[in-house]
């Protein structure tokens, strides 16, 4: 097909890992596919890492070499700089820096260094008549982003939802369908090479936690306030919570929620309880699933690959065509200096919840517990005893919709009862 008579879109890739490499295959396999849907031929000039013997799997003989990520983000011949290295500081956040100060618009799937300097760098970006877009941080290869800034952009945007994090929904549902306990799962994922290189930023919630901030940010039109988002990680979890959320109709995944309350912002990346006959209930290994709700298009499911070479470099082509066919946005959908610091609130938005404890095995054991939760204001909807060879009883309750300031007053107060052996147990059981 005959060329373009618009000038190419020139990039510079900064990071040669599975991310960078996915892109340059994409660009290379489908030049002429990115032509005809962009109207420009996108091509890449020079590309960083900090090895340049690795063997990676793809020819990059054409492209300029920079040692140096930072003289890459200033070189005058590139027109876009992607950034697929990772990390909140150090070089990542120089070169991007630098970058938006040569003028250069900035494509990147780094979700932590949006999460801790989003705001300032999209203030300095659109100071400059900039770019700053990240599909590719959010949800691997699902467009949430896209969604959210363009397909819904007429919408009051009511609640953010969803499982973001692969690793974490890995083990949980393979705890569930293999009966295996926590620690073995864990070492399992290990082995796969499924756990970053500090896996406290999967099983924590930490990773997730960044990806539900910057949704939020769009979602509300508030500055990034990863601080605020209430985390728990899944190391609590036991292979006897899932069992037994199962026998009562759910499934437990670390769910990201995000809504605006009266009281404030909530955002809480935790475990929660959903319906296993829900889209969230049946979501297995490591896909994600994103649930927007909007008060005219009322809830919308979004489920895809949420990492990989593949879905994750294909958000970066995304954001790299929309800036070939001229689209720009503002990094969070509306100019950064609009956004509102939000008010944090804790969960405190009620819902039923999952309680589960040890009570000693003799009379009127159970009448003290609930003794404490009326006078808590929990209401009891179901509770279940299990057989037991030991002295100690295994007890579940489902409250009615309650605050997880009662559960934690309530908790306190159980060990005094003289019946309750043992730390119990509380999640959170989120209506989809």
């Amino acid at each position: 097909m005959p060329r373009s008579a618009a000038p190419a879109l020139r990039l510079g890739i900064a990071g040669l890992g599975t991310v960078g490499i996915g892109v340059v295959k994409i660009v290379q396999s489908h030049a002429a596919l990115l032509e005809a849907r962009t109207g420009r031929r996108i091509e890449i000039v020079a590309v960083s890492a900090l090895d340049r013997s690795k063997n990676r799997d793809a020819d990059l003989s054409h492209y300029a070499w920079e040692a140096d990520p930072v003289a890459l983000a200033r070189r005058p011949d590139i027109d876009v700089f992607i950034e697929v290295m990772g990390g909140a500081e150090g070089p990542a956040r120089a070169a991007t820096l630098a970058a938006i100060a040569a003028g250069k618009d900035v494509v990147t799937a780094n979700k932590a260094l949006l999460a801790h300097h989003g705001q300032a760098l999209a203030e300095a970006a659109e100071a400059r008549g900039r770019v700053i877009r990240f599909e590719a941080a959010v949800a691997g290869g699902i467009p949430v982003i896209k969604a959210l800034t363009e397909g819904l952009a007429g919408n009051a945007i009511t609640r953010v939802m969803g499982v973001m994090n692969g690793t974490c929904n890995y083990i949980l549902t393979r705890m569930d369908s293999a009966g295996l306990p926590y620690d073995v799962v864990f070492e399992e994922a290990r082995q796969l090479g499924y756990l970053e290189a500090d896996p406290n930023l999967d099983v924590g919630g930490i990773d997730a936690g960044h990806k539900l901030a910057l949704l939020a940010s769009i979602a509300f039109g508030t500055r990034v306030a990863f601080d605020a988002v209430e985390l728990e990680g899944i190391g609590r979890i036991s292979i006897d919570d899932i069992r037994r959320a199962g026998d009562m109709g759910y499934k437990i995944k670390l769910l990201g929620v995000a809504q605006m309350t009266g009281r404030g912002l909530e955002q809480r990346m935790t475990p929660c309880l959903v319906p296993a006959a829900s889209p969230l209930g049946q979501l297995q290994g490591g896909t994600n699933m994103v649930v927007l709700e909007g008060d005219s298009v009322g809830q919308i499911v979004l489920r895809g690959p949420g990492a990989g070479m593949g879905p994750t470099a294909s958000a970066v082509m995304a954001d790299v065509a929309d800036i070939a066919r001229g689209t720009r946005l503002s990094t969070f959908g509306q100019p950064a200096k609009s956004l509102v610091a939000p008010i944090a609130a804790k969960a405190s938005s009620p819902a039923p919840y999952y309680l589960r404890m040890e009570l000693l095995d003799k009379p009127g054991a159970l009448a003290k517990v609930a003794t404490v939760f009326g006078e808590e204001g929990i209401s009891i909807s179901r509770m279940r005893q299990y057989d037991h060879p030991e002295a100690l009883a295994p007890v579940l309750v489902v409250t009615h919709k309650t605050t997880g300031d009662a559960v934690a007053h309530a908790f306190a107060r159980l060990p005094a009862t003289g019946v309750v052996m043992g730390e119990p147990v509380a999640i959170r059981i989120e209506a989809v």
